[in-house]
């Protein structure tokens, strides 16, 4: 069954983003800098460039844009990138505020990765919460 075959009509984004998240063990921002300090996951930034350019990187995230996703992150795809080692690896996507990475980790639970999940509030909880970033671009 996919996300929402059991809504009937269309679905406001609002309405959506509740029903996946409620699916979706999200984690706030130290808990995904300590499994990833721990090697326990994989963090995704799935920004834009503008943004990563403005705001900084979180050092050791892995950058995948968006429209890339889950042609890099399927462990059985032909363009994935090495990271990408089994439908076992814990995956925090991040977005800028986390409303798209929830979408996003849902995507990524379809093609097997059934620990995929995100960052509550995004990278912009992650500066907030004083975690690293590095410098944005000049």
């Amino acid at each position: 069954m996919a996300v929402n075959d059991h809504i009937k009509g269309p679905v406001g984004i609002d309405a959506l983003l509740e029903e996946v998240r409620a699916g979706l063990d999200r984690v706030e921002a130290e808990e995904a800098h300590v499994a990833a300090r721990a090697g326990e996951a994989l963090l995704v930034d799935i920004r834009y460039a503008a943004l990563r350019d403005r705001d900084g990187l979180i050092p050791g995230a892995l950058v995948v844009e968006r429209n890339e996703l889950e042609w890099r992150l399927d462990p059985q795809g032909s363009h994935r990138v090495p990271e990408a080692t089994g439908h076992d690896l814990r995956v925090v996507v991040i977005c800028n505020e986390g409303y798209a990475s929830s979408l996003a980790a849902v995507s990524l639970r379809q093609l097997g990765l059934h620990r995929a999940t995100d960052l509550v509030g995004g990278f912009q909880a992650w500066k907030a919460a004083g975690l690293p970033v590095t410098a944005p671009s000049p």
